[in-house]
């Protein structure tokens, strides 16, 4: 570990050299990011799981650039390239691409005509040139010097030596720096019809659009980069060159010089429109989607946490309900723990529209399994299902409530292997509806076994960095699952699999265990599954709930490692009764530290609780409606289902999502939707502003 190491991480962190030391170190160690911000506060100054996973973004960064540094300077000391001054450059490069930069002179030529003048022996001629001390008379009797049997005349020699100059001038990190700038803060992006526009497409309001680099939104960059690659759009990076070219006069060419000064000015024009403007051009579109790219996945991220921290729906048993006309509704029972009881198939809808034989079913249901909540698909045939429902509930005085669920994802899970490992024996259809009830239920706990991509939650989701958004996803999922924990006796294997320390093969191992034993009782049971070693227990133990255990300590976030503070702390003190100002001397007596010990605190009032349910409660819908009967300036309530840059797209009981554009979120000027709403919030009072019956699209209003 080098100071050079720290320094780097320190300039983009907010935790102290001695937090960035113990962090380093427990990373080595084998410790996850979850343990390290639940069970390591006082080594990391109580830095969050977001703080780490940003340094540990950082810390990877700059192994990277270190050991491309180390890299680079041993490569220029083979070529004995490396002198005082470019090792100072290399020392203080803060980025990849400003190392890059700077090795980029010493790399062998790409450009053939570089190469060729070299070969030529035309180097010194380029320095005679270069240095401006001669005349051009002069430049061309020296350049006689040179004429061989591949260089035939003076004006071959000069044109060699000035594609070295180019060459030169292109590779400058300094001048390559400067325009970096000049692009990304006064370039343009011109975006043209492609040999494939469509004039009724989805891109016509594009084309023949000019914009500023610097103001392009992300969402914007990622649609037009879609319709260059379906060859709808062509796009050019603008950028004023003449400006370019005076400040080439005046900065690069010495004022004094009376010389070799224009054919060194033709040099640099030409390296730069033939050699650097091209490449630079590429890369600020590159660097656009890269921004773009990043933006969009940290909006998934948010809201695929907001998605899984939904709150559960808690001590109920559930049906759930997936629609559908032809094949008919599938049903499918599950308890209070999640166990599925029964299912089975009705038609209520068209074309059967078997009212009679549909509602028996329903009600035998509702009475054998004392039903108390009913979920329903938000699909096709879903507003009639829910008609259904509600009159069902009418005419029966049934104490029931139902809530239209997103059923995005569930025909996903429901053809998995996961589906097919856990209900063997059920058709997909089946496997659907109990995902429905099961997201109802728990959220979190049903989503994870879905490819996150698969939920709906996104923008452009298919044009990001694809590497980067599985392992935003992955660390999002594994952050919230451990901060809530997971009930060990009632997790699926692959929700235990995000817990902190276990892999899926664990996972495995320990469902199979809890087959054989029936149910764990304490946590300190998991050491005899097959697997687990000190390393995985202490990773894991903390974030795994057992409800009526024989320790009311296994129903808590307490680590096992400071059950006997715990106990100590109990012997001695009310828990109830200690206030913030004792908890100092009260930690320095136990032998502990005022961070643990708040924690040790608050999960000692709170057993069993989860953090789940201070977010979005479940709505449960109270009134059904269809496009057709919709009218501008209605007013309904709606859950959000997505929240992308331009907009949230709000369940309003339609099969389509109705869009909440962002100019009608709120009468204040705000940056982004997710400023002012999160995933699954309940609005009410959403005004409609615009219907549009042949696309099935309706535009709302919170104004």
């Amino acid at each position: 570990m080098t100071n050079e190491l720290i320094n780097l991480i320190k300039e983009k962190t907010t935790l102290s050299n001695k937090s960035i030391q113990n962090v380093i170190v427990l990373l080595e160690e084998g410790c996850t990011i979850p343990f390290i911000a639940r069970y390591r506060k006082d080594l990391t100054g109580g830095a969050t799981d977001e703080d780490l996973r940003v340094f540990e973004e950082v810390y990877t960064y700059s192994q990277k650039l270190l050991y491309r540094k180390e890299e680079i300077i041993n490569l220029l000391k083979e070529k004995n390239f490396l002198n005082e001054k470019v090792t100072k450059q290399l020392e203080e490069s803060k980025t990849l691409q400003a190392l890059e930069d700077i090795y980029a002179p010493f790399k062998d030529k790409k450009s053939s005509r570089t190469s060729s003048a070299i070969e030529n022996g035309l180097e010194p001629l380029a320095n005679i040139i270069q240095c401006l001390k001669y005349t051009e008379d002069e430049v061309n009797q020296k350049a006689k010097q040179f004429i061989n049997k591949n260089i035939i005349s003076v004006d071959e020699a000069i044109t060699g030596a000035k594609d070295i100059i180019a060459q030169r001038y292109a590779d400058d990190f300094k001048s390559k720096e400067v325009l970096r700038n000049l692009i990304s803060n006064w370039g343009s992006l011109e975006v043209k019809e492609g040999k494939e526009f469509d004039k009724n497409g989805v891109y016509t309001n594009f084309a023949g659009q000019t914009e500023k680099i610097k103001y392009i939104k992300p969402h914007r960059t990622l649609a037009i980069l879609r319709a260059v690659n379906e060859k709808q759009l062509s796009i050019k990076v603008d950028i004023d060159e003449k400006h370019i070219l005076e400040n080439i006069k005046k900065y690069k060419i010495p004022s004094w010089a009376n010389t070799s000064k224009d054919i060194v000015f033709d040099a640099y024009k030409d390296g730069l429109k033939r050699l650097l403007l091209p490449s630079l051009k590429r890369e600020a579109i590159a660097n656009l989607k890269e921004k773009a790219s990043k933006e969009a996945i940290e909006l998934f991220g948010k809201n695929l946490k907001e998605l899984l921290q939904t709150a559960p729906l808690v001590n109920q048993v559930i049906l759930g309900m997936d629609p559908g006309y032809k094949t008919g509704c599938k049903l499918a029972v599950i308890n209070e723990n999640g166990v599925y009881l029964n299912s089975n198939v009705i038609y209520p809808t068209k074309p059967k529209e078997d009212i009679k034989d549909s509602s028996k079913i329903v009600l035998d249901l509702i009475k054998k399994y004392k039903i108390s909540s009913i979920a329903i698909g938000n699909g096709t045939a879903s507003r009639e299902t829910a008609s259904f429902v509600a009159n069902l509930i009418k005419e029966n005085s049934l104490d029931i409530n139902y809530a239209i669920v997103s059923e995005i994802g569930a025909s996903v899970y429901s053809a998995s292997k996961i589906a097919g490992e856990e209900y063997p024996n059920l058709d997909v259809t089946i496997r659907g509806a109990i995902s429905i009830a099961s997201r109802l239920r728990d959220p979190m706990a049903t989503l994870v076994k879905i490819d996150p991509k698969s939920l709906g939650i996104g923008q452009y989701q298919h044009d990001v960095n694809q590497k980067e958004l599985a392992l935003k996803l992955e660390n999002t999922t594994i952050d919230l699952v451990n901060k809530v924990g997971v009930d060990i006796n009632s997790a699926s294997y692959k929700l235990l699999s995000f817990i902190s320390g276990i892999s899926e093969k664990l996972a495995k191992n320990i469902i199979e265990h809890k087959s054989k034993i029936k149910k764990f009782t304490s946590k300190d049971e998991l050491l005899k599954v097959k697997g687990v070693g000190t390393k995985a227990y202490e990773q894991s133990v903390g974030f795994l709930r057992i409800k009526d255990g024989k320790s009311i300590l296994d129903n808590t976030a307490i680590h096992p490692e400071d059950y006997k503070i715990t106990k100590s702390l109990q012997a001695k003190y009310n828990v109830e009764d200690i206030k913030d100002s004792q908890i100092e001397s009260i930690a320095r007596e136990l032998g502990s530290t005022p961070l643990k010990l708040k924690d040790i605190i608050e999960e000692l009032k709170k057993p069993g609780f989860d953090i789940r349910e201070n977010f979005n409660q479940v709505q449960f819908a109270s009134d059904v409606t269809s496009i057709e009967d919709l009218k501008e300036g209605f007013i309904l309530s709606g859950i959000v289902r997505n929240i992308t840059d331009f907009g949230a797209f709000v369940d309003i009981g339609l099969k389509n999502d109705a869009l909440l554009h962002i100019s009608q979120i709120s009468n204040k000027r705000i940056n982004h939707p997710s400023e002012v709403l999160s995933i699954n919030q309940n609005l009410e009072k959403i005004k409609v502003v615009s219907i549009d019956l042949e696309k099935q699209r309706v535009g709302l209003s919170l104004k």
